[in-house]
């Protein structure tokens, strides 16, 4: 397949940065699917002296066809594996593949890149992807370094909907989904520290333990954000513009914002994708002096020693603020249902653009009507063989112009005024769901291959107790300016009781839990404290030498 013109001459930019001959190595048959692949790559042969195309040895050919390998020409222990076209959101792991088994250096940590050498034995990975999945490229970016990285891993990026057979065989009902050795690893989105601790503690290893041992030993920071999404992103620039000590601590850094596909209501911003938007706010964050922790899970919040706030994670470790700022966001709510959570990834699923292409030509089931339930329905109406969408509600609340396209399609069924009571499969997948009427009747057994849950997002609030007042919801209850009822504690974005959950609201609350944050610091620091707050000020060019510090009363406050 000829590439876009500016696309081309954008990795043809890009290849000038290979600093070792490699070799595309390709595994082919008469099918439409080689022709596309072989021409994609007989086009960047064209593209660097670096870069030879040839096909694969009867020795060397692979048994997914259309494949090819990416194999540095001097030592081809160095090599990565596609099956399939990688295009789509996988063109980047594509040219991020080329460059690195041509020698150009990643930007992992040093630490990271140590422990990625380290492993010894056999590991050999296989990931399955969607084009459409906008998950899929970090898992395989980051198991395509490791295999650059350390002769003893391989790692080859299937695409599912290419080899549909092997995806229905192995189970594969969600995208991304990693074997390792041939048995299951993991499954959704997945960081780069993620896989390495994880693949570090199948081997026996104690770099988890030594993680902790090292984060705990860490000073208090000023400012401690619990939350990578916008409003964690926010509060952290926030705090490191103030010149203060900042840290951040998050799972992964972009949070719900990850698995949006499309965002055309940012202000200034016409339309964006939520990677694109997450990689645009860690590389603002990473512009600051921001202690960034990735990787790890806040399992409680308790009142530290000499007024500070302590964060324990879920490996063990421990961090301290003197102020905290929660922004953890929220996840998607499920329906609490019989075999929901047995079939998972097997059928039951939340990303219609991640996983739709696995159900090609099959029923399926879209549960929930609003905005994101319908535009799902709509989209895979498109992929899908035929969709029933199912309202709690005797009307759906999603926008009229959705609705009414939604009602034009031709294999589109709405149920409306039922709720789904059970999901049912043969243990391995999903075959149906069983939906009755909302008041009470006859239960009706759905034939459908997947279930699409989309019906909203619960907070991610469960490891606080106690810890501070939640509303009924679980939600964090916070006044005007991001307090919570603990002093020094803040909360912002989708995890408070703030009505309106989206992304442009987030980050103004993180801003202002931030501000709030610094507000508390100058109320309670000592009188030698306050001194290096106001130096603080003026260097961030809000007051002037010898201005006096005056700190309005804020209505609401509860500091």
């Amino acid at each position: 397949m000829a590439l876009d013109p500016n696309l081309a001459t954008q990795l043809k930019t890009y290849l000038e940065n290979l600093r070792e001959p490699i070799e595309l190595v390709a595994s082919l048959d008469d099918g439409a699917k080689s022709a596309e692949l072989d021409e994609l790559l007989l086009e960047i042969e064209g593209m660097s002296e670096k870069i030879t195309r040839r096909l694969a040895e009867d020795t060397e050919r692979d048994a997914r066809v259309p494949s090819f390998a990416i194999t540095r020409t001097a030592s081809p222990e160095v090599s990565v594996r596609f099956a399939g076209v990688p295009m789509g959101h996988e063109f980047t792991s594509l040219v991020l593949a080329l460059l690195q088994v041509g020698g150009h250096p990643s930007k992992a940590s040093q630490d990271l890149i140590e422990q990625i050498q380290g492993f010894t034995g056999s590991h050999r990975f296989e990931t399955f992807f969607s084009l459409s999945c906008q998950n899929c490229p970090d898992v395989v970016q980051a198991l395509n370094l490791m295999s650059v990285l350390n002769p003893n891993i391989e790692h080859v990026a299937i695409d599912g909907a290419v080899f549909p057979q092997e995806a229905d065989e192995r189970g594969v009902m969600a995208v991304p989904t990693v074997f390792h050795n041939g048995e299951s690893f993991g499954s959704g989105r997945m960081e780069l520290d993620e896989i390495v601790g994880k693949l570090d503690e199948i081997s026996g290893g104690d770099a988890a333990e030594k993680a902790a041992e090292e984060l705990s030993s860490r000073d208090p920071y000023e400012v401690l954000v619990v939350g990578g999404g916008p409003a964690g992103a926010s509060a952290a620039i926030y705090a490191a513009r103030k010149g203060i000590r900042t840290g951040l601590v998050a799972d992964r850094v972009g949070g719900q914002v990850l698995d949006t596909m499309s965002i055309e209501n940012l202000v200034s911003v016409p339309h964006t994708e939520g990677p694109k938007l997450a990689a645009d706010l860690e590389r603002h964050v990473g512009e600051y002096e921001v202690d960034v922790v990735r990787g790890q899970e806040a399992a409680g919040l308790a009142e530290g020693e000499g007024g500070l706030t302590r964060i324990d994670l879920a490996n063990g470790a421990t961090l301290e603020g003197r102020t905290v700022i929660l922004a953890t966001g929220a996840r998607w709510r499920t329906m609490g249902v019989p075999g929901e959570e047995e079939y998972r990834n097997k059928g039951v699923t939340f990303c219609p653009h991640c996983d739709g292409p696995l159900f090609k030509g099959k029923p399926i089931a879209v549960i929930g009507g609003g905005n994101s339930g319908v535009e799902a329905a709509i989209d895979l109406a498109g992929i899908v063989g035929h969709v029933t969408l199912v309202e709690f509600m005797d009307e759906m609340r999603a926008d009229e112009v959705l609705q009414r396209k939604l009602r034009s399609l031709p294999n589109v069924d709405i149920r409306l005024g039922s709720k789904t009571t059970e999901v049912t499969g043969d243990g391995s997948k999903v075959t149906g769901i069983t939906i009755e009427p909302r008041d009470g009747g006859e239960s009706e057994q759905l034939d459908v291959e997947g279930v699409f849950v989309q019906i909203g997002l619960l907070p991610n609030t469960e490891w606080l107790g106690d810890a501070v007042e939640l509303s009924e919801r679980g939600e964090v209850v916070i006044d005007g300016i991001g307090a919570t009822n603990l002093p020094g504690v803040f909360a912002a974005g989708d995890c408070t009781i703030e009505p309106y959950k989206q992304i442009v609201t987030a980050l103004g609350a993180g801003s202002t839990a931030s501000l709030s944050a610094f507000d508390h610091l100058i109320r309670t620091s000592a009188p030698d404290e306050e001194s290096s707050v106001a130096a603080t000020k003026v260097a961030d060019g809000e007051l002037s030498e010898g201005d006096q510090i005056d700190v309005p009363d804020v209505v609401g406050a509860k500091a």
